[in-house]
């Protein structure tokens, strides 16, 4: 049974939210300031952004364009990943979690192109996509939990400089900074735009007390 024939049963991944933290600190523990480790952690984060925005987006176009910069984040992040991680990860005797981790990749990429062919405002889109993130969710939780924890430990620390240059240059090549930056930042608002727009429904469905035609 494939990767995306286990998790895309359900809407939310095999593990809890509280394994995925616990995973993600433990990880956390061992990155270094500016190494793979921390970069590839704080992709993660952006991803888990890109995904906030693109299931709260209210709109057509504001649910393509969110479309379009989770497939550069993850295309970006996959790249890295495939160029210099998971071959370190074949090299150092896991073959089997490189193999996988290739597999992963492939079947969110197939998934993902699904998306294109329907319609951006129909419950079959949003659940699809919420489908693809929970199997991105269980894909980081493998990642964070075994994979990248096994690989900082087997690998010199020359290897690791040499990791960490050449991610950088394989992220950088597709994405650049100013992009990278923007889904964060946009989902810090989401919860902002959602009160105001509840705000505004409340404030239609009870106008003011002296509302009427003197309004006008």
């Amino acid at each position: 049974m494939s990767f995306f024939d286990k998790v895309m049963s359900a809407l939310t991944p095999p593990e809890s939210a509280e394994d995925r933290r616990e995973a993600r600190e433990r990880a956390q523990a061992l990155a270094k300031p500016g190494d793979w480790l921390s970069q590839a952690l704080e992709h993660h984060r952006r991803i888990e952004a890109c995904f906030e925005l693109a299931l709260n987006a209210a709109s057509v176009a504001e649910r393509r364009a969110a479309l379009r910069d989770l497939a550069m984040m993850l295309t970006a992040h996959a790249n890295a990943e495939e160029a210099v991680l998971y071959p370190a990860m074949a090299n150092e005797d896991s073959r089997t979690s490189a193999g996988m981790s290739y597999e992963e990749h492939a079947m969110t990429r197939i998934e993902m192109g699904g998306l294109e062919t329907l319609d951006p405002m129909g419950q079959e889109w949003r659940d699809k996509l919420g489908h693809i993130r929970g199997a991105v969710l269980h894909h980081v939780y493998a990642e964070e939990g075994e994979r990248f924890p096994e690989l900082r430990k087997a690998i010199s620390p020359q290897d690791d400089q040499r990791l960490t240059r050449r991610f950088v240059e394989e992220f950088d090549r597709y994405m650049g900074r100013e992009v990278f930056e923007a889904p964060r930042q946009m989902a810090a608002e989401i919860p902002r735009q959602q009160q105001a727009r509840g705000q505004m429904q409340e404030g239609n469905r009870n106008p003011p007390r002296n509302w009427g035609a003197a309004d006008y």
